[in-house]
């Protein structure tokens, strides 16, 4: 494999590779660019996999990439460019990365048949579309947009992880299709509601951080529910979680919840995160008891926490746990 860390022209990295190859040296071939030979690659061969890396270039405009064809990683992160163009002869790409530039539209990218990552988070997109032909996608970041609907994603029936965190979106919708969704990430939105989530058998992750949200509810057909994250919303209650009983990881920080309640079938959580809540009963530490793996627990800035003997009680409380807040337990 050949890595290059290129913040000069194309044409630079054209020359060195010309170079290599005329020289009619099978182990020159296949080197890489700090001198070792490649085992994977053999001898009387020039076939090299590219793994392109142009971050911070202050690049304007994709261009002159088609001596790139061999490419199967492509970052083009902090960059200038406000348009994805010019990509069509690099059809063996896996992984594009266009992470905080300017870009307005996604578009062009049909020809990428080969494409499982695609990030181009950080920019100034309103709509997600165009991506018919991404049928190998699995991983899809689409951070810190302007996107206001989860929409044209039918297609991508490959799709493992799919990050919408930071955009202006209300309504979880047009998922039925994602049935090999492994992690949805839908932080910091505007959603005042969990719905239309039933279809995602294989879903094992789910954060849905700082929204608008005030019921937990419509999770009973995630019966894969590994990791749930609910802080910074509306909550009041802890329910909805009877089928989740696969949960590790259990976040309702930073909500209005008065009494942990409907969580002792939770026998498989290793972290319960409870900060910033109104706990005020250490009886409530019961419903953790069952949880014979648990070993991080937080409830700061709760009532409790006002009690001098605070982090000894929930030790006597949940022996297993080893982790309190942001300190571990000394023996």
């Amino acid at each position: 494999m050949c890595v290059y860390t290129l913040c000069v022209s194309i044409q630079k990295l054209l020359d060195r590779r010309g170079e290599s190859e005329e020289s009619g040296d099978d182990d020159t071939r296949r080197r890489s660019i700090n001198g070792d030979v490649d085992p994977n690659q053999p001898a009387g061969t020039s076939e090299s996999r590219f793994d392109v890396d142009l971050v911070h270039c202050r690049i304007g405009k994709i261009e002159g990439l088609e001596v790139l064809q061999k490419a199967k990683t492509l970052s083009l992160r902090q960059n200038l460019i406000k348009k994805i163009e010019n990509l069509e002869s690099l059809s063996l790409l896996q992984e594009l990365d266009l992470y905080d530039n300017q870009i307005r539209k996604l578009e062009n990218l049909s020809n990428l048949k080969e494409l499982e990552l695609l990030d181009v988070s950080f920019n100034i997109l309103r709509k997600v579309e165009n991506l018919e032909g991404l049928t190998k996608i699995k991983k899809l970041f689409l951070v810190h947009n302007k996107v206001t609907a989860i929409s044209n994603l039918d297609h991508l029936t490959s799709l493992e992880m799919l990050e919408l965190g930071s955009n202006r979106i209300r309504v979880i919708e047009n998922l039925d299709a994602l049935s090999s969704l492994q992690s949805l990430f839908l932080g910091t939105n505007k959603i005042t509601k969990l719905q239309n989530l039933d279809s995602l058998h294989n879903l094992t992750v789910l954060s849905i951080q700082s929204n608008r949200i005030t019921k937990i509810e419509g999770l009973q057909n995630l019966v894969n529910l590994k990791e749930l994250y609910l802080s910074h919303n509306g909550i009041e209650v802890i329910e909805g979680l009877e089928n989740n009983k696969k949960l590790t990881t259990l976040d309702v920080a930073a909500n209005r919840v008065k009494k942990i309640e409907n969580v002792s079938h939770l026998t498989e959580l290793q972290e319960f995160w409870m900060n910033d809540n109104q706990i005020d009963n250490w009886s409530d530490l019961d419903e953790l008891k069952n949880a014979k793996s648990l070993e991080t627990v937080y409830l700061e800035r709760n009532p409790l926490q006002k009690d001098p003997q605070y982090r000894r009680k929930i030790m006597l409380a949940l022996p297993t746990v080893r982790q309190i807040d942001a300190t571990f337990i000394r023996f």
